[in-house]
């Protein structure tokens, strides 16, 4: 033998035991969600969507600002060296 070894086979699939407790859990969310969540409005959640994507796009362009002027400082700066 060269030395080299082989992990063992891992087992495939789930078995009865833990198939069950899938179930049983995913079943107990879908309750949870059903019961005891408190939605929001539709109008609030709609509110709340276009607060975030126009921090999104705001943000997005202040990132895209700061990385412009910082490539143009660092390009003066290597071509004042050369």
């Amino acid at each position: 033998m060269s030395g080299v070894r082989v992990s063992p086979p891992v087992q495939s699939g789930m078995n009865i035991k833990n198939t069950e407790i899938m179930l049983t859990y995913i079943k107990e969310s879908i309750a949870e969600l059903k019961e005891n969540v408190t939605w929001l409005s539709r109008d609030k959640a709609y509110n709340y969507m276009v607060m975030v994507a126009v921090f999104s796009i705001v943000f997005a362009l202040l990132t895209w600002g700061i990385d412009t002027v910082f490539s143009r400082l660092v390009r003066l700066y290597f071509e004042q060296l050369g």
